[in-house]
């Protein structure tokens, strides 16, 4: 990717790729780590089975970028397409691989406030029931919590990626948000502040 590639932004390098399929490089290098990590966060699949999830989003994102409505954000079309080829390769496998989000040490920082040093122990232990709790919340939940909270995204992106209206997004957020609260404390489980 030369410099000026990588200056340019998403209309810019969709009408690049159209114009010159060989420009489809700069989509991948701009939206691989991204998406790998979406898709990592979304469940406990292996990184070769991650690679091949990914494989797939940029096939289908190249066979279907001439259909791409160039009014509407890039980021959240390619998105969604990860999004719902998780979430079928997770429908396919069901039996055979379990989901699972994965919050890192730092997306912690999200969801609660600054530690200081004589929690540090309790934090490995909250981290382990906080991820345990979010797998209990329902798929829609789980997605809008990593979709908001951890891939920072706003209401009307997550609304764009997931295909429904932003009030509903809002709705799922509080609920999530919500159950979750009641999920922990009904495990005993305390924010650390």
């Amino acid at each position: 990717m030369s410099e000026n590639q990588a200056e340019l932004n998403d209309v810019s390098i969709v009408k690049l790729s159209l114009e010159n399929k060989e420009d489809f490089s700069t989509i991948i290098n701009k939206y691989e780590a991204r998406l790998r990590r979406y898709i990592k966060r979304l469940t406990s699949f292996s990184d070769d089975y991650i690679e091949d999830i990914l494989q797939e989003v940029f096939l289908k994102t190249y066979i279907n970028l001439n259909g791409f409505d160039q009014s509407l954000s890039f980021s959240s079309w390619i998105y969604r397409i990860a999004h719902n080829e998780t979430i079928n390769s997770f429908r396919k496998n069901k039996k055979h691989i379990e989901a699972t989000y994965l919050i890192e040490d730092e997306d912690l920082k999200v969801f609660s406030s600054e530690i200081n040093i004589e929690k540090e122990l309790y934090k490995e232990h909250f981290n382990k029931k906080f991820t345990e709790s979010i797998n209990e919340l329902p798929e829609k939940y789980r997605s809008v919590i990593f979709l908001k909270f951890i891939e920072g995204k706003d209401y009307e992106t997550i609304s764009d990626i997931l295909q429904k209206p932003p009030g509903t997004i809002a709705t799922w957020i509080n609920r999530a948000k919500k159950d979750l609260k009641k999920i922990l404390d009904k495990k005993g489980i305390k924010e650390y502040e």
